[in-house]
């Protein structure tokens, strides 16, 4: 029941691959594990039914050794009678990227498609040898937009969305134990897996410790020498492991914003989860929104994930920040579009807050909202 659902939930990203599916290019979809990548990829191919189609799992032996072989003769042999190559877990190929260029030189007809969890830095093995003849597309979980056609059904999903989040399986499961068992399995499993083969890491118990730390630390300055301090540790290690857990997708940063005021904190960023779920289960805390008393953060997070997400996905220019003086004046989330400043602050009740003095008086042409329960809806779909 679960899986025939999955089909009926459309991801936003299936107009846009299917539209970059070219001759002689290459397009790659990226994401965490979990994410539903592998279900879009099917649908993919399921729309392509009249072509010819040779579909391999990069988690095969024979298939990893036929890829890797760097042999033009081998490659062509693999193709005949095909004219589209679906790869899925590509990571798992060594030297993927020049056995698909070469693939592409000496085969312009054969038109590739490939997915890759964040386990290796497959952007740069493929998007190097293949300059100008590849895209990347990043998958996250369901988008608010993707599961909720309206604000009412938004509404009646949202406290859920703010404690699980929004992996396909997690958002899917029937009822909230399911919920809980399928992302501490993320946890335990998958999450882990991608960091830890990055770059050879083993120290799984130390990586929980800086997730958790950042857990709590949502919607503030994050101090690289306070993470080393606690976990007995260098900052260099700190900065390190932070860009693996972004390269991994669970993590993000929003750095200061700063047009060089004197009063304006830019030197240190704020880190963000991207989906709820995760950040709750490296807490261990799935209590409801009521019974919360972090729920400002879990909406702070909410809100500015799925705003990403959907900026991603609409490929949208744009530079996101916080904002923050060293008299304690602040908010939350500052976008920047072709010049244009709108800032938003972030509350899940009612209330309107105005913008601080110092921001209305050094930024006067930039707008200001809040977003709350009323209106998230269109902040989300945009």
């Amino acid at each position: 029941m679960i899986i025939i659902y999955v089909f009926m939930i459309k991801r936003y990203l299936s107009k846009p691959l299917i539209s970059n599916l070219k001759q002689g290019h290459v397009t790659v979809l990226f994401g965490a594990r979990r994410t539903g990548k592998t279900t879009l990829m099917n649908f993919i191919t399921d729309s392509l039914s009249t072509k010819k189609i040779l579909v391999l799992n990069g988690e095969d032996y024979e298939t990893a050794g036929i890829l890797s072989s760097g042999r033009q003769e081998v490659l062509k042999n693999l193709m005949v009678g095909y004219n589209y190559l679906f790869i899925d877990e590509a990571q798992n190929i060594p030297n993927i990227g020049q056995n698909l260029k070469l693939l592409v030189d000496t085969q312009p007809h054969v038109v590739v498609f490939a997915t890759g969890s964040s386990s290796f830095d497959l952007k740069n093995k493929i998007g190097e040898p293949l300059t100008g003849r590849s895209r990347f597309f990043t998958l996250h979980p369901f988008s608010m937009s993707e599961i909720n056609d309206d604000y009412i059904s938004a509404i009646k999903t949202l406290n859920t969305s703010l404690v699980y989040g929004s992996y396909p399986q997690v958002f899917l499961a029937p009822d909230l134990k399911e919920k809980r068992h399928l992302l501490e399995n993320i946890r335990n499993g998958y999450l882990l897996k991608d960091i830890l083969q990055l770059e050879n890491l083993k120290d799984s118990l130390f990586v929980m410790n800086l997730l958790k730390l950042i857990a709590f630390q949502i919607g503030n300055d994050l101090s690289y020498n306070e993470l080393a301090k606690n976990l007995n540790t260098t900052v260099k290690t700190i900065q390190r492991y932070l860009e693996i857990l972004e390269k991994a997708f669970v993590i993000f940063r929003l750095p200061g914003f700063s047009r060089n005021l004197r009063k304006e904190i830019s030197k240190t960023p704020r880190f963000f989860f991207w989906d709820n779920g995760i950040r709750n289960v490296v807490i261990s805390n799935f209590n409801s929104v009521e019974m919360r008393d972090d729920v400002g953060r879990l909406w702070e997070n909410y809100c500015i994930s799925e705003r990403l997400k959907k900026q991603m996905y609409l490929d949208t220019f744009s530079n996101s920040y916080f904002w923050r003086t060293y008299d304690q004046q602040e908010i939350d989330m500052i976008e920047e579009i072709d010049g244009k400043i709108s800032a938003y602050e972030f509350k899940l009740g009612d209330k309107e807050v105005k913008a601080p003095k110092a921001f209305r008086v050094h930024y006067p042409d930039a707008s200001f909202q809040t977003i709350n329960r009323s209106n998230f809806f269109n902040f989300l779909n945009m």
